[in-house]
């Protein structure tokens, strides 16, 4: 059956009345700003959450070619312009966050994961099943085509050393099957065009006992709920660490432990997170990290490189496109 799409009087010039006939959801004006961990930001020009993989790659080939699609997760490493995203937003749904165990050829397991999969549920998933070196995913905040798309890591370890193949669409439909080296996988780097779209993986680890995985599991859990503002309205790490450096001593050094814009603070716990205080805007908090790279540049010399991902536009901007995905 096929979906009528949810449409607002609003729209003057309707982007909706120029896409496929899908059997998802298309949604005009859909708003963004309380699915993302910020909880702020405008809505999208239109919202697409596809039936299954055969929806969306449909969908991908008979759209026109001049309408940009934005692929987002949970939105928990993601900052949303209070002006909103041009083009299509995509969410993947249920039918994209399967998580099972499989053999790997030449012996071991491999866990065989949607990219809307959740990292911590991949993490429990191999937990249970005997299968150890992905406990680092529950310190990633998140699904698993964000962290495929940004290569996330955390307490040392990272996609990228997990990683057997990732499965991804091109923007005209079409599917490719890619190792880690034709990704070019980096710290916090991903050379993956990004207008192609994450589907699925394969990760590998090694055999282990389940208790003693979920023991380390535990451990990286409680070392993250007593150095990060979990329970704040964040968006994770803010800055990359630059090379031989960290991030968080960077802005700590620069005097900007607790600075505060409008509704933004950054972190009196961890200085390398920004915060909602609970009034914020989009503008508030992109504000308060230039800010900040400016106060760190003239203290360090240091240029730091933003890891949150910024799209969409400004509350007043009514051109332009949103770009990039988050997680």
């Amino acid at each position: 059956m096929t979906a009528v799409p949810e449409t607002s009087p609003r729209t003057a010039t309707r982007l909706i009345e120029r896409l496929p006939a899908v059997r998802g959801r298309l949604t005009e004006q859909a708003p963004l700003a309380g699915v993302t961990w910020f909880r702020v930001g405008g809505p999208a020009e239109v919202a697409f959450r596809p039936a299954d993989r055969d929806d969306l790659i449909a969908f991908l080939k008979a759209k026109p070619a001049d309408v940009p699609v934005t692929p987002i997760g949970v939105a928990s490493n993601l900052l949303i312009r209070d002006g909103g995203v041009r083009g299509v937003v995509l969410r993947l749904g249920r039918d994209f966050a399967g998580v099972e165990v499989a053999e790997a050829e030449g012996g071991g397991r491999e866990i065989l994961c949607g990219a809307g999969a959740l990292d911590v549920d991949v993490a429990e998933a191999a937990a249970r099943a005997g299968v150890g070196g992905l406990e680092f995913l529950v310190g990633v905040p998140g699904t698993i085509g964000g962290a495929l798309r940004m290569n996330a890591g955390s307490y040392g370890r990272e996609i990228k050393d997990v990683l057997v193949w990732a499965e991804a669409l091109a923007p005209d439909g079409t599917l490719h099957r890619l190792t880690p080296d034709e990704m070019d996988l980096s710290y916090r780097h991903c050379g993956v065009p990004a207008d192609w779209i994450f589907l699925g993986a394969a990760l590998r680890g090694h055999p282990d006992e389940p208790s003693a995985v979920a023991r380390r599991m535990s451990e990286i859990q409680q070392a993250r709920a007593e150095s990060q503002p979990i329970r704040s309205r964040t968006g994770g790490s803010t800055f990359k660490n630059p090379p031989g450096e960290r991030a968080w001593q960077l802005v700590d050094r620069a005097g900007c432990r607790g600075l505060r814009k409008g509704g933004a603070q950054v972190s009196e716990k961890h200085c390398n997170f920004l915060i909602n205080t609970g009034t914020a805007t989009a503008a508030d908090l992109e504000g308060l990290g230039e800010e900040v790279r400016r106060r760190v540049r003239e203290a360090t010399g240091v240029e730091l490189q933003w890891e949150i991902r910024r799209i969409g536009v400004a509350a007043d901007d009514d051109a332009g496109t949103g770009q990039g995905g988050g997680r």
